[in-house]
């Protein structure tokens, strides 16, 4: 689909907002789901953008930056992806293609990554002089400069896939023989597979494996909806976290009591 003025000014912010929340990590603009359902919603395909970015948080959830090591750039992939996708016009049928440039993208975009980081490195050096000097007010701003630089490495790469004519992603999408598109669409699903396994991986533990087994159990009930495990989920994740400060603040008298059992005592005081 062709986008307007407007649109093309709104993808640019969420593309903005997404690289600067890279570093910031207040408000999560960076994450996959958010930034994809931002830019599904401000083009008018926010079932495709809800999609898309949850396809990619699931692969997203197993980044991370380990000391030197830097994870892949999740919020490029995710803007660049969507802006693709939307711009492809294959609908739902595009989401696995565009998955699979995603993971090309991020780590492509830990070249721009490096650049900017470079870069910051003699930003710092430059607030060190003002510090010396005690001019707060140019400390303020390199350092709003460098988050700008931020939120620039993800805007200026969305602002020339924009640039590009629609109908030229929609033949170079087409020209793409289907063992390339089919092979990018079952290895982004590899991944999205190995992303959960990491994750389950840190979180395992006898407390919450109950959980991960009713969650499968119920995602089998075919009459329930996304919205119905969501709203199951949280109130057990809720009922968990109750119950466990409880156990937490009650500890110490059923321990005098000789029980042995905290969470046997509240369920009997119901």
């Amino acid at each position: 689909m062709d986008l307007n003025a407007i649109q093309i000014i709104l993808v640019i912010v969420v593309a903005f907002l997404a690289g600067m929340e890279g570093i910031l990590d207040e408000w999560e603009f960076h994450q996959p789901l958010v930034a994809c359902t931002l830019i599904g919603l401000v083009t008018g395909n926010l079932t495709l953008g809800i999609m898309l970015g949850g396809s990619l948080q699931m692969i997203a959830l197993g980044w991370a930056n380990i000391g030197a090591a830097v994870a892949p750039d999740a919020a490029l992939a995710a803007v660049a992806s969507a802006i693709i996708l939307i711009k492809g016009g294959q609908g739902t049928k595009g989401i696995g293609t565009a998955t699979g440039l995603a993971i090309t993208l991020a780590v492509a975009g830990l070249f721009l990554t490096m650049l900017v980081r470079t870069i910051s490195t003699a930003i710092v050096h430059i607030m060190d002089k003002h510090a010396e000097e005690g001019n707060w007010r140019m400390i303020n701003v390199w350092q709003w400069i460098a988050v700008c630089l931020q939120g620039l490495r993800i805007a200026i790469p969305s602002a020339c896939l924009l640039a590009i004519p629609t109908s030229t992603v929609r033949s170079a999408l087409a020209a793409m023989p289907s063992w390339l598109s089919d092979g990018m669409t079952i290895g982004g699903g590899m991944v999205v597979a190995v992303g959960y396994a990491m994750v389950i991986n840190m979180m395992a533990s006898r407390e919450v494996w109950p959980f991960f087994a009713i969650g499968f159990a119920l995602a089998g009930v075919q009459d329930l909806t996304l919205i119905a495990l969501g709203a199951i989920g949280l109130s057990l994740a809720l009922m968990y976290l109750a119950l466990e400060d409880k156990v937490s603040k009650g500890s110490g008298d059923a321990a005098a009591a000789g029980t042995g059992d905290p969470l046997g005592d509240i369920i009997d005081d119901y």
